[in-house]
């Protein structure tokens, strides 16, 4: 369905070298699209960029999405066609250690991005990736659906409920009356092979395995719509192209698994655990940090019904795919092989 749009196409993927970014940026490379990717060095060591050699088969510019002139002098350069903003601080308690440089990113790197587009020619579809965690949430057990109220509480989240406002604004005001269709995609908790972030239950879970040591959760009563994180870039590349031929599906949507794959943290720990083996397990952790919500549910059925979509990979594959890689990269196997096989699955390559 994607090679037929995407061959060719010029398209600006800003946070290439972080973890979405870098699986993304090798999807649009297998369909043959022309990807410049802006973002700064890789967030972690190791990095999926650098396992998959994603600057092999891209053009990637290190900048700061905060350095508006050198990001406008990029997108006159390239005059892409579709842009994917993902350039973020993601990690929840890194927004607490630094508000200002989540605000900053976040925020004002919305705002860079959507001024480029609103000076660009070229662009024809704009797709801002934000979080489930947008939603003002009171723990009250509910799913959120789009046209309920964004607040988000920490840091980060509400940057990203801001990145949502700015988005909309522009639209309003400059981007719909050039023609660019504009959509915001509300993905919920990724997980998959290539993670290697700190404070995330994933990394977490492979750093404790790796080192023989027990799992420590620090929230294992949270529910959270965790999700293989093909099955959002799937998604951004579904949206990105439909609203571009049919603009009256441009908007929010949220991107989760169905209730059924919506578990708890503790629940994640174990399926980990069941699928890594060698007798690891888990433990709770408790501990004073800062808030988090403890429940998050996403109602997708606006995403259903718009474009026919359905999530593919239940919690338990998500997971057994996940320790797969993980397992492979640690045994020094061919990693551009293992993840092009799961994109070819998820993607039917």
């Amino acid at each position: 369905m994607f090679a037929g749009y995407y061959r060719k196409k010029r398209i600006l993927v800003t946070g290439d070298t972080g973890f979405k970014g870098s699986m993304l940026c090798r999807i649009l490379s297998m369909y043959g699209a022309e990807v410049v990717g802006y973002a700064m060095s890789p967030p972690t060591e190791p990095s999926l960029y650098e396992i998959l050699h994603v600057s092999d088969s891209i053009h990637h510019v290190e900048g700061d999405i905060r350095d508006y002139a050198k990001l406008r002098s990029v997108v006159e350069q390239l005059q892409p066609e579709i842009v994917f903003h993902l350039a973020a601080q993601p990690i929840v308690r890194e927004s607490y250690r630094d508000p200002i440089y989540t605000y900053e990113t976040n925020v004002m790197g919305t705002v860079h991005v959507c001024e480029c587009i609103r000076n660009s020619k070229s662009v024809r579809s704009f797709l801002n990736v934000t979080t489930d965690k947008v939603y003002e949430n009171e723990d009250l057990g509910i799913a959120f659906s789009e046209d309920m109220p964004l607040d988000g509480h920490d840091p980060y989240s509400n940057s990203k409920s801001c990145s949502e406002l700015v988005t909309h604004s522009y639209t309003k005001s400059f981007l719909k009356e050039k023609g660019v269709a504009v959509s915001t995609a509300r993905a919920g908790n990724v997980i998959g092979g290539g993670d290697f972030a700190k404070d995330r239950i994933i990394p977490d879970c492979v750093r404790a395995a790796t080192a023989g040591k027990d799992i420590l959760v620090r929230n294992p009563h949270s529910i959270r719509p965790y999700q293989h994180v093909l099955e959002p870039l799937y998604v951004y590349l579904l949206i990105a192209m439909e609203q571009e031929q049919h603009p009256d599906r441009q908007g929010s949507y949220n991107v989760g698994p169905d209730d059924s794959n919506c578990i708890t943290t503790g629940e994640l720990a174990e399926l980990f655990c069941a699928c890594w083996g060698e007798g690891i397990g888990w433990s709770s952790r408790q501990e004073q940090g800062p808030h988090e919500a403890g429940f998050l549910k996403l109602d997708c059925s606006k995403l259903k019904d718009t474009f026919a979509w359905q999530p593919r990979w239940n919690v338990k594959e998500t997971v057994h795919r996940t320790v797969e890689w993980y397992k492979a990269y640690f045994n020094a196997e061919d990693m551009q092989g293992i993840t092009n096989r799961q994109i070819g699955e998820m993607f039917d390559v």
